[in-house]
């Protein structure tokens, strides 16, 4: 089971709450700590809640005000609290399509990540925003077999139900006869979560390595990325995370818009799992390292949002 480090507030009292972020913004100064503190112990649901009796009580957006507020990376992740999940995934998506730099990124954490109710969810999300459906973008915006991968995921067909003894028969297959990467793509894009981890461990019995190894020696470029992707999340989300976070970190610089991305969108999914992951992989915490690349309030965001207090 998941652990979350966001968690709805019960009870809600959404009233209250716009009450007292209208204090925090239109005060002599702004009471950034209030306002941190309050959206961090709200989950997204009930932050549009909040929204919406703020309108219906003073008169005013939430979302513009508190963007005249803030500025910066802090700016950044607060209007990534406030924008309905779905929607501001859907949002990131389209800015990589129209981005020169590593879109890549962003495409493969976000759709080869998810599964079919999700992928639907930001898909209905985008075509609202951008009056374009999702799989128009990706085909104006990627091309070759990770266009292909892309696209697979974006139709939605992944099988929901769970065979054990298809997974065997697959295993054994691609055990007997070097699969080529239309067939391992099909697999991936096709079979059910719990069919694959099947898959993965029945190979790994037969073969003695990992079907991410097998990917690594049948398939190339952003299609092998996009593909480890889909392998490693659902063999084991919270290490996939764990290290998608550390990437966002490590070197120079910070990637601010990747690390604000994956601490919003998993704090209310499995946080915690990647949390213990995290440690694991790299021998300290998450909370050190983003305290070690980010300040003042956007700092304090992050970390409450990965359940530091």
């Amino acid at each position: 089971m998941s652990s979350p480090t966001v968690v709805p507030m019960t009870p809600l009292d959404p009233q209250s709450d716009a009450g007292i972020l209208r204090r925090a913004i239109i005060g002599s100064s702004v009471d950034s700590a209030a306002i941190i503190s309050l959206l961090t112990n709200r989950s997204s649901d009930q932050r549009q809640e909040i929204l919406h009796h703020y309108k219906h009580t003073f008169g005013h957006e939430l979302r513009q005000d508190l963007k005249n507020v803030t500025s910066g990376d802090f700016q950044t992740v607060i209007m990534a609290l406030m924008t309905p999940m779905n929607e501001y995934l859907a949002q990131e998506i389209h800015r990589a399509l129209g981005s020169r730099g590593a879109k890549e990124r962003t495409l493969i954490e976000i759709l080869c990540t998810r599964d079919n109710a999700s992928i639907r969810a930001i898909k209905d999300a985008f075509y609202n925003l951008y009056s374009k459906s999702l799989e128009e973008m990706v085909q104006e915006g990627t091309s070759g077999s990770f266009q292909e991968l892309l696209l697979a995921l974006c139709s939605c067909c992944r099988e929901e139900r769970q065979s054990e003894s298809a997974a065997i028969d697959v295993a054994k297959q691609l055990y007997l006869a070097a699969p080529g990467e239309p067939q391992l793509m099909k697999i991936l894009t096709s079979v059910s979560h719990k069919t694959l981890r099947k898959i993965f461990q029945e190979y790994n019995r037969l073969a003695g390595k990992s079907f991410g190894n097998l990917l690594e020696e049948e398939v190339a470029g952003d299609s092998l990325k996009g593909m480890l992707a889909v392998y490693s999340s659902i063999q084991n989300p919270a290490v996939f995370f764990a290290e998608a976070l550390h990437g966002s970190m490590v070197g120079l610089g910070t990637r601010d818009r990747t690390l604000i991305r994956l601490v919003v969108s998993r704090s209310e999914i499995d946080m915690g799992d990647i949390k213990v992951q995290y440690h694991n992989l790299y021998g300290r915490t998450l909370e050190k390292d983003i305290k070690g690349d980010t300040s003042g309030d956007y700092k304090r965001t992050l970390l409450a949002l990965i359940g530091v207090s």
